[in-house]
């Protein structure tokens, strides 16, 4: 796809967009892991933030390469291929993505779990060697629910090496990262709006340095709850903040917010309101918005104890 293209999506089962009568901002889009990326920049040379936005989907489609079990021969197609005793070498991108997924799981007590209750916690990950061991034959793992937070980090990160630092990376509006604004700008404008009722608006955010994630149930049961197997229910969608945090001194790798924005929002349509106060509340950084599948339908905002 032309990376200059417009794209159809504007919104996702979660209810996350951005203003759509922004001024003097480059847009591209490029299809990847079944949605639309878009780049959202403000740089003086329109063919030199093409080339940008073309590297970053490149990126993308590496990612998925890597990523997706749909591929035939990516790292998570032959992880699910693999016998007991059996390992396989894998890209440092796929290793980094299972050990936050591992992270993630830790830290909502199993709520998200890229394996589907198949037993992640079974699969041996040799961060020095770059290989996955399996210890039984039933890990069955899908990267979907963090796959694309995880290019968007990785694409906004390639874009600041292009110089492009006033950028909004976005996949398909279920993860964006948002980077510094456009001058004179506070920050990014991004609204929260009920899946079933897109008009009617929940919040409107202004972001920066800050990476969002969003769910919804406007596709149904497509969301299950893996410690139970049971589809997520009690939530009509939840949106999740987590603050960018500032790239290391010494060089070397940051936190990935879009992929733990990603992880958390999941989790957050099937955690008890009590638990996802109690995570935000230990979680540097995490802000949320819960929607009830209730007749009021008001949102609920809990606020992480360093970003009130």
């Amino acid at each position: 796809m032309d990376p200059r293209s417009p794209s159809r999506h504007t919104d996702v089962d979660g209810g996350l967009a951005i203003a759509r009568d922004l001024v003097g901002i480059r847009r591209f889009s490029h299809e990847a892991m079944a949605t639309v990326y878009e780049i959202y920049t403000v740089h003086p040379d329109e063919q030199y933030a093409a080339q940008a936005a073309q590297a970053a989907f490149d990126l993308v489609d590496r990612l998925e390469r890597e990523l997706s079990r749909f591929q035939p021969n990516s790292d998570i197609t032959r992880i699910n291929q693999l016998a007991a005793g059996a390992h396989t070498r894998v890209t440092p991108s796929t290793l980094e993505c299972l050990v936050i997924a591992r992270h993630m799981f830790e830290l909502t007590g199993g709520a998200f779990d890229v394996s589907i209750g198949t037993g992640l916690a079974s699969l041996e990950i040799d961060p020095d060697e770059l290989v996955v061991r399996a210890s039984t034959t039933r890990v069955r793992v899908d990267l979907g629910g963090i796959g694309k937070g995880y290019a968007v980090d990785l694409a906004a990160e390639l874009l600041e090496d292009w110089g492009l630092e006033r950028s909004l990376v976005h996949g398909g509006f279920s993860s964006v990262l948002a980077l510094d604004p456009p001058a004179g700008g506070e920050g990014w404008p991004l609204t929260l709006s009920d899946p079933r009722d897109p008009s009617r608006v929940l919040a409107r955010l202004s972001v920066r340095q800050t990476a969002l994630g969003a769910s919804g149930v406007r596709k149904k049961d497509h969301i299950v709850d893996p410690r139970s197997g049971d589809p997520a229910r009690g939530r009509l969608a939840s949106w999740v903040a987590v603050a960018r945090p500032p790239a290391a001194p010494d060089g070397g790798a940051r936190t990935a917010p879009a992929t733990v924005a990603d992880a958390l929002t999941t989790a957050f349509m099937m955690l008890s309101v009590e638990e996802i106060r109690e995570l935000c509340a230990r979680t540097p950084g995490v802000e949320a918005w819960i929607l009830p599948d209730d007749n009021e339908r008001a949102v609920l905002h809990i606020v992480g104890s360093d970003t009130a």
